[in-house]
């Protein structure tokens, strides 16, 4: 069967999230050669129950890689087949570079967290925001941030399923936003629990600075391809990779674009690498015709590649 790994972002963390993986070694090993290259211990921080370290950005991102490199190397340790194709949801873009073979493991964990403090530090605490808008369509979405924006940043950046839109840009204007698409027909608006409006216009001087450690790190052409969620493109140039990278940050996340792009490779299955199941989730509403499995523990894990053989 001809399968995909997609791999989840910043969102999907939890306090003990790993613990399901507890006897596979390569999990252990994974979060260890992480905290060597960052000095830090972030598998205690996984395990400990610090739930407010775990959610601060600059620890978000880089323990979000990592889970999603050790769940790929412990499919890899048990022989699971390999995909024909890579995705991954914001953050989870990087996770899919390391698993292509693009990005090594040692240079992407300093570059998500420099990702990380360049975003937080784009935009001061409190001056942005963003929401979810549910039960809308996305023409509507984009029509509600043109009216509510009043001169400030409001852009529709998250299409994640139909129904589902995230809203990003200033927080007033996220409010007014939210008011609006109520208005406009919403079966709901929730303001996400976030420091940063990640993927709008606000964000073009983290991406200047992401752009420039770009230059200076070694890219090598995937292994396997993988599809880039600010053009839902795959690219095998260096200099193209890192300018998707560079401009996903203050680009749309286009998941819906990316399922059915998938679709139409011929992909019948679409496997989520890390914990949580957040992006299987959206895969059954954008595509209930792909079957969809979340490796959030080594049974699943096991399942998945009894059935993906």
């Amino acid at each position: 069967m001809k399968f995909a790994f997609v791999f989840p972002g910043q969102g999907s963390q939890s306090v003990g999230m790993m613990q399901g993986f507890d006897s596979l070694p390569v999990v252990r090993d994974t979060f260890a050669e992480a905290g060597d290259i960052l000095r830090q211990d972030l598998w205690g921080m996984v395990a400990g129950g610090d739930a407010e370290a775990l959610n601060l950005t600059v620890n978000t991102q880089p323990l979000m890689l990592t889970a999603g490199v050790a769940v790929f190397r412990a499919w890899n340790a048990l022989n699971g087949a390999k995909p024909a194709v890579l995705a991954g949801h914001s953050l989870g873009e990087y996770s899919a570079l390391v698993a292509a073979g693009v990005l090594s493991f040692a240079d992407a964990l300093p570059l998500v967290r420099l990702r990380a403090q360049a975003m937080q530090e784009a935009v001061e605490e409190g001056v942005g925001g963003m929401a979810a808008i549910l039960g809308i369509d996305d023409d509507t979405v984009r029509a509600v941030c043109a009216e509510a924006a009043q001169g400030e940043v409001l852009e529709a950046v998250n299409f994640n399923s139909p129904g589902q839109v995230v809203i990003a840009g200033h927080k007033s204007a996220v409010e007014r936003g939210m008011a609006l698409a109520k208005e406009k027909g919403a079966k709901r608006a929730l303001p996400l629990p976030v420091s940063v409006p990640s993927h709008c216009a606000l964000m073009r001087t983290a991406a200047e600075a992401l752009a420039q450690r770009l230059q200076s790190i070694a890219f090598q052409s995937p292994q396997i391809p993988v599809i880039h969620n600010a053009d839902v493109q795959s690219h095998t140039d260096e200099g193209a990779i890192k300018d998707a990278l560079a401009r996903q940050l203050y680009s749309p996340v286009r998941w819906v674009d990316t399922v059915k792009s998938l679709a139409g490779q011929g992909i019948a299955a679409l496997a989520e690498c890390g914990p949580g199941k957040v992006l299987a989730g959206l895969n059954k509403r954008i595509d209930g015709s792909m079957q969809a499995f979340a490796l959030a523990d080594e049974a699943a894990l096991r399942l998945a590649m009894e059935t993906l053989k």
